[in-house]
């Protein structure tokens, strides 16, 4: 008989939802992992599929373009299925996709992108859902963290492994490889994760309902995540190719930028506890911007690359944790699957069109450095979405009080599904 202890789990000693949120890290590793594909092989399948640099964008974007269609009403399904049940069913769409990855043809590897990213979308909004509901009222912010570093941590093992798969057996090894990875977490899920006690029960009742301030303010934060990764997702991408510019081999270079995965692991988690401490998270999240957007503007006109780009691998994870917890800020708590839906919707509309943009600009530009600028811009954007963001709470507040409110407070909307 299970015990009625809700800190208690199958595991001695460990409490039950840092049990859980080691399974959702896990299962969340092989969403970057299988992102990370695309842009590792990505030299290999510029001259096996004959594309431009744009057309290898493009099909890094499209794993985030089913996010435009089904985040937002990702959190009403997954309510109506079972969050666990959601998560398999996406874990089993990012294998068929990858699959599909694998196949000599660029309309099939586009395919396979949509398949797997939809996958991919149910996993990030319900998956977000579950650790609030397990760290609701308890270590929210640690736990947000430690969950966000698993994008970093996927990334960073596919930086090494996938290259190294691709050269010696093929740019289909590594698609295969992902696939690998999936099944293991859909088994991890499947045998270890359950809900919280407390959680609520599934409902065929499939409503969206945020308030007008709700959409502003959750909007606002996916917009900044959504800028803040695309920059992330740029630097990861396309600075292989700028080290190599500077003498470095294909494996060196991505063994160099693979420290941004590594590093970011541990100052996303560091931040949180920082941010706690000091009691600053804005300045925390200004400064982790302001000096990435400087050095990543620098990196391709110094003389010495690797002091620089090891200054943005300092500095870019100290916002990360701190955004998500924006998105906590926003919601009410009985419209957090609902919420996530929208922040992940802005997120997933982001990361879709910006990444094919840096593309675009590298071959307009014809430069290794378009992408460093494009990435430089892209923490600029983030900067205005911060302080757009806390102006907005903060004038959602003060209009709280007024009967003059320019933000409508008490206007609902609804989505039936």
């Amino acid at each position: 008989m299970r015990s009625e202890l809700p800190d208690r789990g199958a595991w001695p000693f460990v409490p039950d939802r840092w049990l859980m949120l080691s399974v959702l890290f896990a299962a969340r590793t092989s969403i970057a992992y299988q992102f990370q594909t695309i842009a590792s092989a990505g030299p290999l399948l510029v001259d096996s599929l004959a594309i431009d640099f744009a057309h290898l964008g493009t099909l890094i974007g499209l794993y985030m373009l089913p996010g435009i269609v089904f985040a937002l009403p990702g959190g009403a399904l997954g309510q109506r299925l079972g969050t666990k049940r959601g998560v398999l069913i996406g874990l089993g769409l990012m294998m068929a996709g990858g699959m599909l990855t694998a196949a000599n043809s660029f309309l099939l590897v586009a395919s396979g992108r949509v398949v797997s990213g939809s996958g991919a979308v149910v996993l990030n909004v319900l998956m977000t859902k579950m650790v609030m509901d397990w760290f609701a009222g308890r270590e929210i912010v640690p736990a947000m963290a430690v969950f966000v570093t698993s994008w970093p941590f996927g990334l960073a093992i596919g930086i090494v492994t996938l290259p190294t798969l691709a050269i010696a057996h093929g740019w289909g090894a590594a698609m295969y490889a992902a696939v690998l990875v999936s099944l293991c977490s859909f088994a991890l899920v499947a045998r270890i994760y359950r809900e919280p006690q407390a959680s609520a029960v599934a409902t065929s009742n499939l409503h969206i309902n945020l308030s007008g301030r709700e959409w502003l303010l959750v909007l606002l934060a996916g917009l900044i995540w959504a800028t803040y990764n695309a920059g992330y997702i740029v630097l990861v991408s396309f600075l292989p190719e700028l080290f190599r510019s500077r003498g470095y081999s294909l494996s060196e270079a991505n063994h160099i930028v693979s420290l941004l995965g590594w590093v970011v692991m541990l100052s996303v988690a560091l931040a949180g506890y920082l941010a706690a401490w000091i009691e600053r998270p804005n300045l925390l999240m200004l400064v982790g911007f302001a000096v990435v957007a400087l050095a990543a503007a620098a990196l391709p006109f110094t003389g010495n690359p690797i002091l620089v780009f090891a200054i943005i691998v300092l500095a870019i994870g100290l916002p990360a944790g701190l955004i998500m917890a924006l998105a906590a800020e926003a919601l009410l708590a009985e419209n957090r699957a609902a919420g996530m839906g929208a922040y992940y919707m802005c997120y997933y509309t982001g990361m879709a069109l910006l990444p094919a943009a840096a593309g675009v600009a590298r071959d307009i530009s014809g430069s290794v450095s378009a992408p460093a600028l494009f990435a430089s811009a892209m923490m600029i954007a983030a900067i205005l979405g911060l302080l757009s963001f806390r102006w907005a709470q903060r004038l959602s507040m003060l209009s709280a009080n007024s009967s003059r409110s320019p933000i409508p407070l008490t206007v609902k909307t609804r989505i039936r599904l």
